[in-house]
């Protein structure tokens, strides 16, 4: 932040600090997750089909990762043509459709999660552990605020 010391209404603002974050953090998670032919979105989505291992509905990964269902739906699309996940019927709702990671999903979410993870620590090497976790506490505390806002303040 040396170069933006003498602009505090940018050292000052928030929004500013945590979009400028948020952009590094998302070209290094995209760089290292090209190799596995990734970008952050269908990796969060792999991420989460690994998670539920009966299976997450589309409409529950828009709501968690706070996405337009029609941008989930051509994420799953992408993934299923890459052989990572598949669409299954609920045994609830045939209508439903469920987005269950395949075994080489599970694969690339555990590889490609570890460059991320390497990633995440480069980018945040400047903080102590305690301080990391801060972060991730005040971050998760941000977003669950906004989530249970409705997202729209």
């Amino acid at each position: 932040m040396e170069k933006y010391m003498n602009l505090p209404e940018l050292t000052d603002d928030v929004g500013f600090l945590l979009s400028r974050a948020s952009g590094l953090a998302v070209r290094g998670a995209n760089a290292a997750l090209g190799e596995y032919g990734l970008r952050v979105r269908q990796y969060s989505v792999l991420a989460l089909a690994v998670r539920a291992p009966d299976g997450i509905s589309q409409r529950e990964l828009a709501g968690t990762l706070g996405l337009d269902p029609s941008q989930v739906v051509l994420l799953v699309d992408e993934l299923v043509g890459a052989g990572l996940v598949e669409r299954r019927p609920a045994p609830s709702d045939r209508r439903t459709r469920l987005v269950v990671a395949t075994e080489e999903g599970e694969r690339v979410r555990h590889r490609a999660g570890e460059r991320v993870w390497a990633d995440t620590r480069h980018r945040l090497r400047a903080l102590s552990d305690a301080e990391q976790d801060t972060l991730r506490e005040l971050l998760a505390r941000i977003v669950d605020t906004a989530d249970a806002d409705g997202g729209n303040r």
